[in-house]
């Protein structure tokens, strides 16, 4: 059972008839994904300081042969562009790597040295990249860093430019946008774990790169493993057409918040015609409401940011860079493809709200919503890393919610008695997957996999129904013009198959603690806390802290609430503690190193040093491979009443 199934015939043909009716345009973009080729990779393997792969090229050699029926031909031809790798001229002056990590390096060289722009996920990713430029362009200082928005693979890699302290100093610039630095620390820390979790799925991590495996994820080929970092942006892009030069480089910035990230912007280089749009137009549908889990995006912003950013500078610039894919040259190109852009987020926006208020549900309208000719023959627009589908789901979702007004849906079990209830109801497990399989065999796996379903929550160990459900993901997953619902289908099928899949997992060191502020170390503590076991103890600790201010934390009725001053007026400190901050992320992260920090002089302490033990004995310690398509808990026998006795 250990093994992928193959694509069923009726997978093959539907792969078939979608190649003979393809959009256009895939010629043109390979022109320009290899346009400016500079070089390619030095060498086929990234590894880290202990030889551990974090980034290879090889992996998607497979990419170079015939297309399979086990791969959808539009994914396959946008995998088939991500994989052009190397270093690109853009227009003399401005380079970039394309094909190292999931995102863009893009260097500008300015009188004295480089600027880059967003240095990918990994330090080592961004170290090689830096490293093939130099190889080519000289070994140009690095004299500003560009962090065009708050998500990991547009900064994680920043140390790989230049070691801490050069940063610390101040002789690197780094500019970012108003409120970057809370957004990049903290988007991922109170529901960083299942975000993690659901992101092994949305990239296709615990997949074998190959044809029936991961092929891409449409906005690049997949995530770095290496180690994350960040630093302290230097300048704050405040406004719209606030302008900067650094190291004789004109830059206007357009601040582009709640688009694609809360914090983000674009900016335009006036001396080279070159306009930046972060990842606010690229060559596929985006996400509005990503699989891995995050607030769901504004489309109505993002289409009204993009008509701005025509405004400012459509009849200025000559070229287009984002931090994915490939440039778009020549300024009625520029204009039509922002312009296309902006009218896919209006046009999923708008109609979706027509459709809302006609009384439509979030299914109802993504099964039916099709997006206007011009737009849908745009290879640009199509859904492979965000969909219609689950777009159309996200904005119904931002203005109403999770409920849709049925009342049969607002008080449901939950998906293991629900499943116990409709498989005694379908006539037991055993019947419901020899019907199911009939389903399969008449080709409606998306029946398949919702009927099935049912049997894996009721009875998770049922061999057949483990098989099946894997089988029919397979044949979904084949089918998928989508990177994203590709590999979820394919990597729940791997955990049917094979248990929990594992993925290698980024390594975030002290950089990202240290960019933390303490009011935000304390709040991941209070996300993390055990509230039933909490609710027993009550404590006042009071962080003393040299190089910053005073932090009270109180425990009571299992919440920690943390704030400068006393939250709780007449409460007196049951334990002082009286140190810096970088001690304060050490006790974070390793509570057992306080006694050593304190024999050492690090830590200075007056009253009770159990309370700190009891705190931290309180905290959850995260799951961090939890199953995601088999129950999280064991199912157990359900009864038929004692639920409804009170509404919730």
């Amino acid at each position: 059972m250990d093994r992928p199934s193959a694509p069923t015939e009726r997978i093959a043909a539907a792969n078939r008839a979608a190649a003979e009716s393809a959009p256009d345009g895939f010629d043109d973009d390979l022109a320009a994904a290899r346009r400016g080729f500079v070089a390619g990779p030095a060498r086929r393997r990234i590894e880290d300081a202990a030889g551990r792969v974090v980034w290879d090229f090889d992996r998607y050699r497979f990419l170079d042969g015939r297309r399979p029926d086990s791969v959808h031909p539009g994914l396959w031809e946008q995998a088939r562009l991500l994989a052009e790798a190397g270093l690109f001229e853009v227009v003399p002056g401005v380079y970039q790597v394309r094909g190292f990590d999931l995102s863009n390096m893009t260097l500008v060289e300015g009188e004295r040295g480089v600027i880059v722009i967003d240095p990918l996920i990994s330090v080592e990713t961004s170290r090689a990249a830096l490293d093939l430029y130099r190889r080519h362009r000289g070994d140009r200082p690095v004299t500003a860093v560009v962090f065009t928005h708050n998500h990991v693979d547009h900064f994680g890699g920043v140390l790989g430019l230049a070691d801490a302290e050069r940063f610390a100093s101040g002789e690197i610039e780094v500019l970012a946008p108003e409120g970057f630095t809370e957004h990049a620390v903290s988007e991922n820390v109170h529901a960083g774990t299942v975000m993690s979790r659901r992101a092994v799925f949305m990239y296709g991590s615990a997949l074998e790169p190959g044809p029936r495996g991961q092929v891409g994820v449409g906005l690049g080929l997949a995530t770095s493993t290496g180690r994350v970092s960040l630093v302290r942006p230097t300048v704050h892009v405040e406004r719209t057409g606030q302008e900067h030069t650094v190291d004789g480089v004109r830059m206007v910035f357009q601040l582009a918040a709640d688009t694609e990230a809360p914090a983000e912007l674009n900016f335009f280089l006036p001396d080279l015609a070159v306009l930046c749009v972060a990842e606010t137009a690229t060559h596929t549908q985006h996400n509005l409401g990503t699989l891995r889990g995050a607030p769901v995006r504004d489309a109505r912003a993002w289409a009204r940011s993009l008509t701005e950013t025509v405004v400012l500078f459509g009849d200025r610039a000559e070229v287009l860079i984002a931090g994915h894919h490939w440039p778009t040259w020549g300024a009625e190109a520029v204009v039509r493809f922002l312009c296309e852009q902006r009218d896919l987020y209006a046009y999923l926006h708008d109609q979706t709200l027509r459709l809302m208020n006609r009384g439509l549900t979030a299914p109802d309208i993504a099964e039916n919503l099709a997006l206007p000719p011009r737009l849908e023959r745009a290879r640009h627009a199509r859904g492979y890393y965000g969909s219609t589908s689950h777009n159309v789901k996200a904005i119904y979702q931002r203005y109403i919610g999770w409920f849709d007004g049925n009342p049969a849906h607002l008080w449901p079990h939950p998906p293991v008695a629900a499943a116990q209830r409709y498989v005694r109801f379908m006539g037991g497990a055993d019947r419901v997957v020899d019907m199911a399989w009939e389903s399969y065999a008449a080709g409606d796996y998306r029946w398949v996999v919702e009927v099935v379903d049912h049997v894996v929550q009721a009875e998770p160990d049922h061999a057949r129904a483990r098989e099946l459900q894997a089988a029919a993901l397979e044949q979904l997953g084949y089918g998928a013009e989508n990177a994203t619902w590709r590999n979820f289908y394919l990597t729940a099928a791997l955990e049917l198959r094979t248990g929990r899949p594992h993925a290698p997992r980024r390594s975030a060191g002290g950089d990202l603690l240290a960019a933390l502020e303490p009011r935000q170390l304390f709040e991941a503590l209070a996300v993390r806390l055990d509230g039933p076991r909490a609710a027993g103890h009550t404590l006042h600790i009071l962080w003393r802290l040299r190089d910053d201010a005073e932090y009270h934390t109180v425990l009571s009725n299992g919440v920690l609430v943390h704030d400068a001053a006393n939250p709780l007026p007449g409460s007196r400190p049951g334990l002082t503690l009286v140190l810096d901050r970088a001690m304060l992320n050490r006790i974070v992260a390793h509570p057992a190193s306080l006694p050593e920090l304190i024999a050492a002089g690090e830590v200075g302490h007056e009253g009770d040093l159990h309370l700190l033990a009891t705190l931290f004995g309180l905290v959850d310690k995260a799951r961090r491979d939890f199953p995601v398509v088999t129950p999280a808990t064991r199912p157990a026998d359900v009864g038929e009443s004692g639920e409804e006795t009170a509404a919730r």
